[in-house]
């Protein structure tokens, strides 16, 4: 478990509720001033297709959008630095509209069929995709790159793997369709031994 992670949100508050309902708290010393990303974390982002980018408005309130892409879209561009390709949407730009103000954000991934989620904080900053043309060569799957508007930089400070404990398993149809495979080809074969019978 990265400490940072826990300094951060264990805060006075955080720290009373845990007084409160179990009697003591998890007071966190000495952590350190970021905590890297490993190998682990790293192959567990770059196989997501999806995450949850959480920022905040400048009234305080907290924001929450959904990013997806090809698996590895959200590139591990060092083991403390994130990055991935925004592409055209609702002309809303919420998240990107707060971060001018507050920089801090909480990206939340989840792999559903391994009950597995990683979150991650950070500071984030945004790129304008017009004034740097060479990222989108290096960072947009080459599908996407006439859609990219934009990029965004996430230096991570830690992160924390929560317990699979109350996670439903979800599938993609894609990873239906590869569990049906063998049963599809037996059915097959089977039919075929039954219409070679009679």
């Amino acid at each position: 478990m990265a400490i940072k992670f826990l300094e951060l949100a264990f805060t006075d508050s955080v720290l009373k509720a845990q007084e409160q309902y179990f009697g003591n708290s998890q007071r966190i010393v000495d952590a350190p001033e970021r905590d890297a990303l490993t190998d682990d974390e790293a192959q567990f982002i770059q196989a997501r297709d999806s995450f949850y980018l959480a920022t905040v408005t400048e009234k305080g309130w907290p924001y929450l959008q959904h990013r997806g892409g090809p698996p590895g879209f959200l590139r591990v561009v060092s083991p403390t630095q994130l990055a991935f390709a925004d592409y055209k949407g609702n002309r809303q730009m919420l998240s990107t509209g707060n971060l001018a103000a507050n920089d801090r954000v909480c990206l939340f991934l989840m792999d559903y069929p391994q009950r597995t989620r990683l979150k991650i904080l950070g500071h984030a900053r945004v790129e304008d995709a017009r004034i740097h043309p060479e990222l989108v060569k290096q960072l947009a799957d080459p599908a996407l790159q006439r859609i990219v508007e934009r990029f965004f930089f996430i230096d991570v400070i830690s992160f924390d793997w929560n317990c699979p404990k109350y996670i439903t398993p979800r599938y993609t149809a894609a990873e239906v369709e590869a569990a049906m495979a063998p049963l599809r080809e037996r059915i097959a074969e089977l039919k075929a031994q039954i219409k070679k019978d009679n």
